[in-house]
């Protein structure tokens, strides 16, 4: 979509209202199924891990249970990760390679650290395969206590009472043709800006907290993913998405200044990974492989080298 082209929901410099947010809802269309697709695995996996409901969204009567996995041997003792997945509803990969590795790989991690896993943090917009939520609000931008995507504040809060035991969590995303084609002229329109395109990297690559960078653990992280898939390069700015490449396949934002999930726990080791689903060069089952390839490395990379604080 040109800078020169509109959003076909509001009126071009002037930030949505109530009805051009409900115009933006009456567009988006139920295209699969949170209780098929989701639910089944977890409530499949809750006989090995605890299922904790930790809320429930109610948008116009559909409702969504919010739900994360947990290690039933919960120790106190021990340091504990969070994994979540499903921020942004249409990055697929991030939900099912949460899933994935549950299924497969989570049960080698017993008695050495606490796991809690949130596969789908957002229900409404996997259903639509959407960034937002019913109210047109990007959940990935408002972690903060009182903000108000309710698929936020309810995250922080499940969080709240095991910060102090956090030494990792890791978040599951994807970069997607359809961030240039769809949601970044979306995000313009509802704030009243002009639309300016950028650029999709070809690639996976890492988003490690510009406040408390992490080189060596982020490396680790993308030694692991580079076996799976490929990684991004920088443009020929040395930018990925805008943000000045650090290091092979990292750049850096302030997490908490800027509401991101990956900012919730105050962990010592942090990182967003971004998953290129859309590449020629990268399959829908190599995409969830490179998601539980990143949680694996980054688990390990923590046991080696973090203490609970």
């Amino acid at each position: 979509m040109p800078a020169s082209a509109f959003y076909p929901v509001g009126t071009p410099g002037q930030p949505w209202g109530p009805a051009e947010r409900a115009q933006w809802r009456a567009r988006q269309q139920r295209l699969r199924r949170f209780d098929e697709d989701v639910l089944p695995r977890i409530e499949a996996l809750a006989e090995r891990f605890e299922r904790v409901q930790y809320g429930v969204l109610d948008y116009a009567g559909e409702r969504y249970p919010l739900l994360a996995l947990r290690s039933r041997d919960w120790n106190p003792s021990l340091p504990a990760a969070l994994v979540t997945g499903g921020v942004h509803g249409y990055e697929t990969s991030g939900v099912m390679g949460a899933l994935q590795f549950l299924e497969q790989h989570a049960g080698s991690y017993a008695g050495r650290i606490n796991l809690l896993v949130a596969p789908c943090v957002n229900p409404w917009g996997y259903e639509r395969i959407n960034r937002w939520n019913f109210d047109a609000i990007d959940p990935n931008r408002n972690f903060r206590a009182g903000g108000p995507a309710l698929e936020s504040t309810a995250l922080i809060a499940l969080v709240a009472p095991l910060k102090a035991q956090m030494v990792l969590h890791i978040d599951l995303h994807e970069t997607t043709d359809s961030d240039e084609s769809e949601f970044r002229p979306a995000l313009a329109a509802r704030d009243g800006q002009p639309f300016q395109p950028g650029l999709i990297p070809d690639g996976f690559y890492l988003v490690d907290d510009s406040d408390h960078p992490q080189p060596a653990f982020q490396q680790a992280v993308i030694a692991a993913v580079e076996r799976v898939t490929h990684i991004a390069p920088a443009d020929d700015k040395g930018e990925i998405i805008g943000s000045a490449v650090v290091a092979h396949g990292v750049i850096e934002y302030p997490l908490v200044a800027l509401g991101l999930c990956a900012g919730i726990t105050g962990a010592r080791f942090t990182t967003t990974t971004e998953v290129y689903p859309d590449s020629p060069r990268a399959t829908p089952q190599q995409c969830n492989d490179a998601q539980v390839a990143a949680i694996r490395a980054a688990l390990d990379y923590a046991l080696q080298h973090a203490q609970p604080s």
